[in-house]
C-alpha cells in the first residue's frame, strides 16, 4: 500500500483537455443565430427556438469556464464565464420574455438592455488587449465582437431614429456572423491539429511576441 502511494504521488496529475473549442462552438452557435434576428432574415417567433440554442450554449460555456480557470487560463476563463450568464443564459431567457410581450401586445421596454449591453460593451472593449497574447484569430473574433456590442449598445439604447438604428442591428449581425465564422473555423483548427500534434489548419500565432 504504501509503494502504491508513493507512486500515486510522483505521477503527475492528469490534465484536462482544452475545452476551447467546445466554448467557441457555442459562441459561433449564438453568433448565427443572432445574425438571422439581427438582420430580420427570421421573424420574431424565432426569437424561443434561439433562445433554447443560447441556454444549450450557456451549460457548455460555464463548463468551459470553470475549466479554464481551474487552468488558470485568467482572460479566458473569466470570459467565458461572464459570456455564459449574460451573452448566453439571461439572452436566452429574455428571448421568451420578449416574444410573450409581443404576442401578448405589450412588448417590453427594451432600453434597459441598452443600459446592461452599455457595461458589456466596455467590459469587452477594455478586456480586449489581454487576448493581444493569443491566438492571432482569436484576438480577431474579440475585436469584431467589440463592433457587435457597441451597434447592439446604441440600437437598444434607441438614441438615433429607427433607421439608424435598423442599421446599427445589422452591422451588428454581420459583425457576429464574422465572429461565428472565425469561431468554428479557430475550434476546427484546436481540435484537428491538437489531435494530430501538428498544424495541419493553420492557426497564425499571436501578434504579440515576448522579448527575449
Amino acid at each position: 500500500m504504501e509503494k502504491e502511494k508513493e507512486q500515486q504521488q510522483k505521477e503527475p496529475a492528469q490534465q484536462w483537455a482544452n475545452p476551447t473549442p467546445a466554448g467557441l462552438v457555442a459562441l459561433a452557435v449564438a453568433c448565427f443565430g443572432f445574425f438571422a434576428l439581427l438582420t430580420k432574415r427570421v421573424e420574431p417567433s424565432a426569437m424561443p427556438l434561439l433562445g433554447c440554442f443560447l441556454l444549450g450554449g450557456f451549460i457548455i460555456q460555464v463548463i468551459v469556464a470553470l475549466i479554464d480557470l481551474k487552468s488558470k487560463n485568467l482572460a479566458g476563463g473569466n470570459t467565458f464565464l461572464y459570456f455564459s450568464a449574460f451573452f448566453m443564459l439571461v439572452s436566452g431567457l429574455e428571448m421568451f420574455f420578449k416574444y410573450n410581450g409581443i404576442s401578448a401586445g405589450t412588448p417590453l421596454d427594451g432600453r434597459i438592455d441598452g443600459w446592461v449591453w452599455l457595461a458589456l460593451a466596455a467590459v469587452v472593449l477594455l478586456w480586449t488587449p489581454a487576448f493581444f497574447k493569443s491566438p492571432a484569430i482569436l484576438f480577431m473574433i474579440v475585436v469584431v465582437l467589440n463592433v457587435a456590442t457597441i451597434s447592439i449598445t446604441l440600437a437598444d439604447l434607441k438614441v438615433f431614429n429607427p433607421d439608424i438604428s435598423n442599421v446599427l442591428s445589422h452591422v451588428a449581425g454581420w459583425a457576429l456572423l464574422t465572429c461565428g465564422v472565425m469561431g468554428i473555423y479557430l475550434s476546427a483548427a484546436l481540435v484537428v491539429n491538437g489531435t494530430y500534434g501538428k498544424n495541419i489548419l493553420p492557426n497564425p500565432k499571436p501578434f504579440y511576441k515576448e522579448k527575449k
